[in-house]
């Protein structure tokens, strides 16, 4: 593949991205403005719907990979020393996949 194809396909994923991130977040922030759950159980049935469990599941795919692409781009740019690269985005990616783990785990523990 060549580096053209490699940058549009980053370009695209943060677009994509971009646009699922603002969609749930406006649907997020009317949800909580017209009928937010009022307890900690109207909470808990209010994530474990299958829809919004997906939802949010997605939502956080999209955050990590959205910030996965802006975060490599910068370092890519700006970071010129290979090894240092190399380990910076070593640490950036382990510590969004735990952050991606953490947050599906504790989707799933609400059912």
């Amino acid at each position: 593949m060549s580096r053209r194809a490699s940058g549009l396909r980053a370009w695209l994923l943060q677009r994509i991205s971009a646009i699922y991130i603002a969609l749930f977040g406006l649907f997020f922030l009317f949800t909580m403005l017209l009928a937010a759950p009022e307890s900690y159980q109207d909470w808990q049935r209010w994530i474990a719907r299958p829809l919004m469990s997906l939802s949010m599941v997605i939502f956080f795919i999209a955050l990590v990979t959205h910030a996965w692409v802006g975060i490599r781009d910068v370092i890519m740019d700006y970071v010129s020393t290979l090894s240092i690269r190399l380990l910076l985005l070593s640490l950036i990616g382990v510590i969004l996949l735990g952050s991606l783990s953490a947050a599906i785990m504790a989707l799933l523990s609400v059912r």
